[in-house]
């Protein structure tokens, strides 16, 4: 994520926004992706929110939607409650 701002000249440019570790809990859930999976189609049934996309792709350090066949995936039992983080 990125938002972005203004800077004293009155120029707007792109920040890039860190996101802390996501801690490991007892109730996160382990999957293993399958051809085709995709981190927004998993967000939407996990969390039913596919908008949480970037959540899963987040914890699993993963640069695309698109997850490989036979990855394994965290998902973590407690989705943050917007997006933004």
């Amino acid at each position: 994520n990125s938002k972005i701002v203004k800077n004293k000249n009155g120029t707007l440019h792109n920040t890039t926004r860190y996101y802390t570790k996501v801690p490991v809990r007892d109730d996160d859930m382990y999957f293993i992706a399958t051809d085709g999976d995709r981190c927004d189609n998993l967000a939407n049934r996990f969390y039913g929110n596919s908008g949480l996309w970037w959540y899963i792709a987040h914890v699993n350090h993963l640069k695309t939607m698109n997850v490989p066949a036979g990855t394994s995936l965290r998902i973590p039992a407690n989705p943050p409650a917007q997006k933004g983080y």
